[in-house]
Order: C-alpha cells, then structure tokens, then sequence
C-alpha cells in the first residue's frame, strides 16, 4: 500500500492507495502557513493515520516547483514558509519509507492517465481549474516536466491586459464579477441569466486556452479537474463554440475534453510517484 499526499492551499488531502482504489482517507485544513513548524506539523498529522498499515512508499503532490530527484520544493503557493524545503528528507525521516515529489497538477494528470478517463490516451493534457490555472503534460506515456519541474504554467502566459489565469480561474468571478465560481454554479443552477452570461463568457475565455495547448502540443484528451471543472455543463457549449475557429478543425473533431469524474485523482496520482506502471516520471 502506498499513501498519496495532496497538499493544497487551503487543505491537506491524504488517502491510503491500494490497486488504484483510494481506501481511506484523511483530510486536514492548513492553518499557520507562514510557520514552517506548524505547516509540517499538520502534514504528518494528516499522513500519521494511515502509516498503521505496511507502506511501500509515500508520494506527495504540491503546488510548486520541484527538484523532483532531491525532493525539495520552492516557492510553494499559499504556504510562505515553504519557500526552499527538503520535503522528501523531511518526510522519510519521519516515517522511515522512500518518498517521491511532484508538482499537484502533475499528480493530477498522472492520476487519470493510470486510473481515470485518459487511461487509453498517451498523450494527455490535465488542466487544474480552480485558485489558478496549471496543466500536466503527458507525451507518449510519459509525464513530462521539464528541467525544473516547470513545464505547463499555462497560466502565466500573457493575455489581454493580464494573464490567462486570471481570466480562466476563479480570479475571473472575483475579481471581474463580484461572485465565487460556487456561487456562480448556484444561480446557474437556478436558471439565473446572468450567472448564464458570466459563465458564458468564462468558456470562451477557457476556449483561448484550450487553442493555445492545441497549438503547443496537440493532445489526445484534455482532462479538466479543479472545483471549476464541476461546473463544465454551465460553460461548455461557449467552449466549444470558441474551438470552432482553430486553424486545424480535424485536429477538434479527434479531440475529446472531458471533466474528471474522481475528486481522488491528485491523491491517486501521487501515489502513483511511488511505483509506476504504465506512464514513466
């Protein structure tokens, strides 16, 4: 058995994985993120429960760029303390199993290549919709992360006045309209017209950035995970109207984008860090 971690900015998720089936798991809310003590506190205590059985290894997933072979992190986002920290030492010294470190989306990605919607796919997108927008690639079977463990910050890229994440995240509701993406779901619920607008407008925002990973890498399944994705039915069709004017219409045909159907995909795909099958890390 194997524990897969995903450490958020708000939460730490962690669930016991055995035969790609989360079988329990522990969930914990991240307080005190600017000491590195109490921050590391709550992860063990959220990872302490599970360690009762025989584990093979722990794989963690975090929002940040990795050394993936050292196992250190840097610049973790919404935790200020983790600015430079050797997690994977940390982690083993404390529960005496091998760890392995990558970026959440990564996990993400990874989680529905093994076990989810794009087990049949070997070229994968995984896009995170939620306080930001990142991707995991996946080429050929393999996760690919770049030099730095970089790779798929599709969110930073320049566009209109901002960034693409700011118009494809839930910056988009905030900050624009004055709503949370929850929110906006509700009255979309409801019948709400200009929660339909809003929502409207945020496919064809999402539209620009499915193009724009078209364009770079040509994959054969966007996966969409994130809190945002739960709420695909509501911009869907402006999404897809927005494809309509890409270079390479047969390119769209082949083209399947699909919400992800398992909220313990990250879980699942850290887990996956540890012994992989099919997809090399």
């Amino acid at each position: 058995m194997i524990v897969g971690v995903d450490i958020g900015g708000t939460n730490l998720r962690a669930g016991l994985v055995e035969n790609g089936k989360v079988i329990e798991k522990k969930e914990v809310a991240l307080r005190d993120k600017h000491s590195l003590p109490a921050t590391l506190a709550q992860l063990f205590r959220c990872i302490e429960p599970l360690t009762r059985y025989s584990l093979s290894g722990i794989g963690v997933g975090v929002p940040s760029v990795v050394d993936t072979e050292n196992g250190i992190v840097y610049n973790t986002l919404n935790i200020p303390s983790w600015e430079r920290l050797e997690l994977k030492a940390i982690l083993e010294n404390e529960f005496g199993v091998p760890v392995r470190i990558n970026n959440d989306v990564n996990c993400f990605t990874l989680g529905e290549h093994q076990y989810g919607q794009a087990q049949s796919h070997s070229s994968v997108i995984g896009m995170a919709l939620g306080t930001g927008l990142g991707a995991g690639i996946i080429i050929n079977n393999q996760l690919y992360t770049g030099s730095n463990c970089g790779a798929g910050e599709i969110g930073l890229l320049p566009y209109l006045d901002r960034t693409l994440e700011y118009y494809a995240c839930s910056s988009f509701f905030e900050a624009i309209h004055g709503i949370s993406a929850r929110e906006a779901e509700a009255l979309a619920r409801k019948g709400d017209s200009r929660a339909d607008r809003i929502w409207a407008e945020f496919g064809v925002h999402l539209g620009f950035v499915i193009k724009a990973v078209l364009y770079t890498y040509d994959p054969e399944v966007i996966v969409l995970g994130g809190s945002i994705s739960k709420a695909y039915r509501y911009f869907k069709n402006a999404l897809l109207e927005g494809l309509e004017d890409f270079a390479f219409p047969e390119s769209i045909k082949k083209l399947k984008i699909l919400p992800t159907q398992d909220e313990n995909m990250a879980i699942l795909g850290a887990a996956a860090l540890v012994q992989p099958t099919v997809c090399k890390v």
